[in-house]
């Protein structure tokens, strides 16, 4: 099988070492004119590939944010430029104001937009995928 063009090469992939590498068929995130979409972002380590913060889900939620800061970054953007977060967690009744708490760590106010739903994450307790605004500079 030979490569070929990507058939829409206004949509770029973005591609960076600094967040983990995908495991599967599916980009790190996807830029669509001035927006920025991510994957769902999991606590991995880029460096070592090995889950971060095993059983807490604070820590794995700084992990999934520095992952998310990476690839921002790899695309010209930073937190400051996201506008709609969605969250899965494995357990929201047990792990909500945990996670929440972490929010203000990389995130000012106005708060990006966020879903927050239950999912069956396997040995995960957050996955995080983000939309963001590029900045006109």
């Amino acid at each position: 099988m030979t490569a070929t063009a990507h058939p829409r090469p206004d949509l770029p992939a973005v591609d960076t070492a600094n967040a983990p590498r995908p495991r599967g068929h599916y980009s790190q995130a996807r830029i669509a004119g001035d927006l920025i979409f991510t994957a769902g972002l999991v606590p991995i380590d880029p460096e070592t590939r090995s889950l971060v913060g095993e059983g807490d889900v604070a820590e794995q939620t700084r992990q999934v944010f520095r992952n998310l800061q990476a690839i921002l970054a790899a695309a010209g953007a930073t937190l400051d430029d996201v506008v709609k977060i969605t969250v899965f967690l494995a357990d929201p009744d047990r792990d909500w104001e945990a996670y929440d708490a972490v929010f203000p760590e990389f995130f000012t106010p106005p708060y990006p937009a966020r879903l927050t739903a239950g999912a069956h994450l396997r040995n995960i307790l957050v996955e995080i995928e983000a939309v963001a605004s590029r900045p006109t500079n």
